[in-house]
């Protein structure tokens, strides 16, 4: 199973963050994390993850420096900002709100709806 493109880009800004918020890292290592953390079930590319990674730049949630390591190529490493820890807690704040609204609409009343189509285990 997939998870689809728009819950992707919806999740993709909080997960860079929070990533970041762990460790200053470079584009490969941050793409190995997220397919690490999803069990493979997020197999995202270069091509979502460096303009994101811009983008929260040009917002000044994140910065970047290039750093070499002895034996191995410079590596554009990227590090959180106190505004990006900022915008984290907010987003944070905003999708404890949708997850837990979820839970209770698949627990609740008409769950047995969802049961039956294999919606919940």
């Amino acid at each position: 199973m997939k998870v689809t493109k728009d819950l992707v880009a919806a999740s993709a800004t909080p997960m860079v963050l929070g990533i970041l918020a762990e460790e200053d890292n470079y584009g490969y290592a941050i793409l190995r994390r997220i397919n690490e953390l999803s069990s493979g079930e997020l197999d995202w590319t270069e091509g979502l993850l460096y303009p994101l990674l811009h983008r929260l730049e040009r917002l000044g949630y994140v910065k970047s420096s290039w750093q070499s390591v002895a034996g191995e190529r410079r590596r554009k490493y990227y590090s959180v900002t106190e505004a990006g820890l900022a915008e984290l807690a907010e987003q944070r704040r905003q999708w404890t709100t949708v997850v837990d609204t979820l839970k209770q609409i698949w627990t609740g009343p008409g769950d047995a709806g969802l049961a039956l189509a294999g919606g919940l285990a």
